[in-house]
């Protein structure tokens, strides 16, 4: 599992070492060289679990897609990305943390527009 590429769904051999990466950073983490130039690459495909080769020289449209299974494996890499969100439960079983705004709200409810000048201090 590539802790790089969250959507990788090939491996690939890497030349130099005969090794399966996910891809070229995991390889650049664990290994102490550089990562060998090659024309035709090996891939493993995280689908069907078949290697299959491709020569990059000659790579066409059609060869986006593993010839065993037509997983289609060049796809736009997601990258993992920092985010900030509130864990709860399920929506469906509890629905404290939503809003509903049809309804509308009680304003003594509120902490906006009222003033506290007097219980601050």
């Amino acid at each position: 599992m590539c802790k790089h590429v969250l959507n990788a769904q090939v491996s690939i051999r890497a030349p130099c070492c005969k090794q399966w990466f996910d891809c070229a950073e995991c390889h650049a983490e664990t290994q102490d060289h550089r990562l060998a130039k090659t024309t035709e690459m090996a891939f493993a495909c995280k689908k069907c679990k078949k290697a299959f080769r491709k020569d990059m020289v000659n790579y066409e449209e059609s060869d986006e897609f593993c010839p065993h299974c037509d997983n289609h494996y060049v796809i736009d890499a997601k990258t993992p990305q920092a985010a900030l969100g509130i864990e709860g439960e399920d929506a469906r079983i509890d629905a404290r943390l939503l809003k509903d705004d049809r309804i509308k709200q009680d304003p003594k409810r509120s902490l906006f527009g009222q003033d506290f000048s007097d219980r601050v201090g």
